[in-house]
C-alpha cells in the first residue's frame, strides 16, 4: 500500500483505463487481467463495471457488455428453460452458471469451483435497466427476449438457497442475493411490461423483511445473526429499502462497528479467512457511497481516502489489502495457492468511480 494517496484525477483516469482495457472483444469484462483464477467474466462484476462506465459517458462500452450478456443468455437456449423448470420444482442441479469464459461459453468447471449463484442475474437486469435509462432508449425485441428469459428464471429460483456473492454457504438464503433478485425483477417488470415479475419482486422483498431481519437489523443469511458488508446493497443500489429505514440504519451501524477496521477499510464479514480476511477496496468505496447518502459526508470522505491510499504505485486497486487482516496465519495458504491478492480488480476500480460520482467528486 502506498503511503500517500495518488492524485484523485490520476486515479479516476486510471480506473477508466483499467475498465476499458479489461473489456474483451466480445464485450465481456475480465474480473482481473493478471490473476489466473479471475480470468472469467462474472455477470455481477461486469454489471457494476458497465454501470460505472455509463456514469462517465462510456455508453458504447457499456452497451457492448449488455449485448454480450444477451448473446450469452440467448445462446444457452433450452438450458435456460430447463433451469427455470428445475427451479420451479425446487431443484438446484440444473441452475445457470455464475461465470463464463470471455467468449460467452460456460466455464469448464475444471477448478471444482462453486458455480450456482443468483445475484449476478438480478444485478444484470438492474444494470441493463439503468443503462437504458441513461441512454434514453427502449429495449429491442432481442433484448426483451433476453430480459424475459432471465426474469422467468429468477421468478422461479429467486428465493432458493444458493451460493452467496462470495461463493459461500450454498445451503442458505442470502440477503444481498434476495435484494439483487428483487431489484432485477422490478427492473424486468418495467422493461417488458410484465406485472407478474413485480409481484415476485414484492414477495422477495417481503421475505427479506420477515426472514432476514434479526434484532432490528438485516443479517448475512437466514442461518446467522451476523452482518456482511454486502448488506449495503439493499439500499444502494438495489433500493429494496430506503437508506433512512431504521432497520437499515441499524444494519449500517453494525457494519461500521463490526466490520470496519481501525485503519478505515471494510471487511466482508467477521471470521473471514480468505487471504486472512482483510479490508476490501470495493466494499470501502461502497460504504463511502452509503455514508454520503445518509448525510455522513465526513465519514464518507474518510472511506474514499482509504480507497485511494490502497492504490499501488501503478495506480492499480486490489481486491483486498493485507495490512489489517483478521487471521494473518491464513494469508500464506492463499498466496501459495493463488498468488498475491488480485490486482487490479476491475470491480474495485468500478466502485471507486461510482463513489466519486455519487459524492460529486469526479
Amino acid at each position: 500500500m502506498t503511503l500517500t494517496a495518488p492524485s484523485r484525477a490520476q486515479l479516476l483516469e486510471h480506473s477508466l483505463r483499467v475498465l476499458l482495457g479489461g473489456q474483451a472483444p466480445s464485450g465481456a469484462f475480465v474480473a482481473s487481467p493478471h490473476f489466473p483464477m479471475y480470468r472469467y467474466a462474472w455477470l455481477r462484476d461486469g454489471s457494476f463495471c458497465a454501470d460505472a462506465l455509463d456514469r462517465y459517458g462510456q455508453h458504447e462500452a457499456a452497451a457492448r457488455f449488455h449485448d454480450w450478456v444477451c448473446t450469452t443468455i440467448l445462446s444457452l437456449g433450452s438450458r435456460v428453460t430447463t433451469a427455470t423448470e428445475a427451479a420451479a420444482a425446487g431443484l438446484a442441479a440444473a441452475m445457470l452458471p455464475t461465470r463464463f469464459e470471455l467468449d460467452g461459453t460456460e466455464e469448464s468447471g475444471e477448478d471444482n469451483w462453486p458455480n450456482f449463484q443468483l445475484d449476478g442475474y438480478g444485478t444484470w437486469l438492474w444494470a441493463f435497466a439503468e443503462h437504458l435509462r441513461r441512454t434514453g432508449r427502449q429495449p429491442t425485441s432481442r433484448e426483451s427476449k433476453g430480459v424475459t428469459l432471465v426474469a422467468e428464471y429468477l421468478a422461479a429460483a429467486g428465493d432458493q438457497p444458493c451460493y452467496d456473492c462470495w461463493e459461500e454457504s450454498v445451503d442458505r438464503r442470502h440477503s444481498s442475493t434476495l435484494a439483487a433478485c428483487a431489484a432485477g425483477l422490478h427492473a424486468a417488470a418495467q422493461l417488458v411490461s410484465e406485472p407478474a415479475f413485480e409481484l415476485v419482486a414484492s414477495r422477495l422483498t417481503q421475505v427479506l423483511s420477515v426472514d432476514l431481519v434479526k434484532n432490528g437489523s438485516w443479517v448475512k443469511h437466514d442461518g446467522t445473526t451476523e452482518v456482511d458488508a454486502s448488506l449495503l446493497w439493499l439500499a444502494l443500489p438495489f433500493q429494496v429499502v430506503a437508506v433512512n429505514d431504521h432497520r437499515f440504519m441499524r444494519t449500517l451501524d453494525r457494519i461500521c462497528g463490526e466490520l470496519r477496521a481501525d485503519s478505515g477499510g471494510v471487511r466482508r464479514y467477521r471470521g473471514d479467512t480468505f487471504y486472512g480476511g482483510g479490508e476490501w477496496v470495493l466494499l470501502t468505496a461502497w460504504l463511502a457511497w452509503v455514508l454520503n447518502a445518509t448525510g455522513r459526508h465526513d465519514h464518507a470522505v474518510a472511506c474514499l481516502a482509504w480507497v485511494e491510499k490502497a492504490a499501488t504505485a501503478a495506480l492499480d486497486l486490489p481486491e483486498q489489502t493485507l495490512g489489517h487482516v483478521q487471521h494473518p496465519e491464513r494469508i500464506a495458504e492463499w498466496v501459495d495457492r493463488w498468488g498475491p491478492p488480485a490486482t487490479p480488480l476491475l470491480w474495485s476500480h468500478a466502485m471507486h468511480l461510482v463513489a466519486l460520482d455519487e459524492m460529486g467528486l469526479r
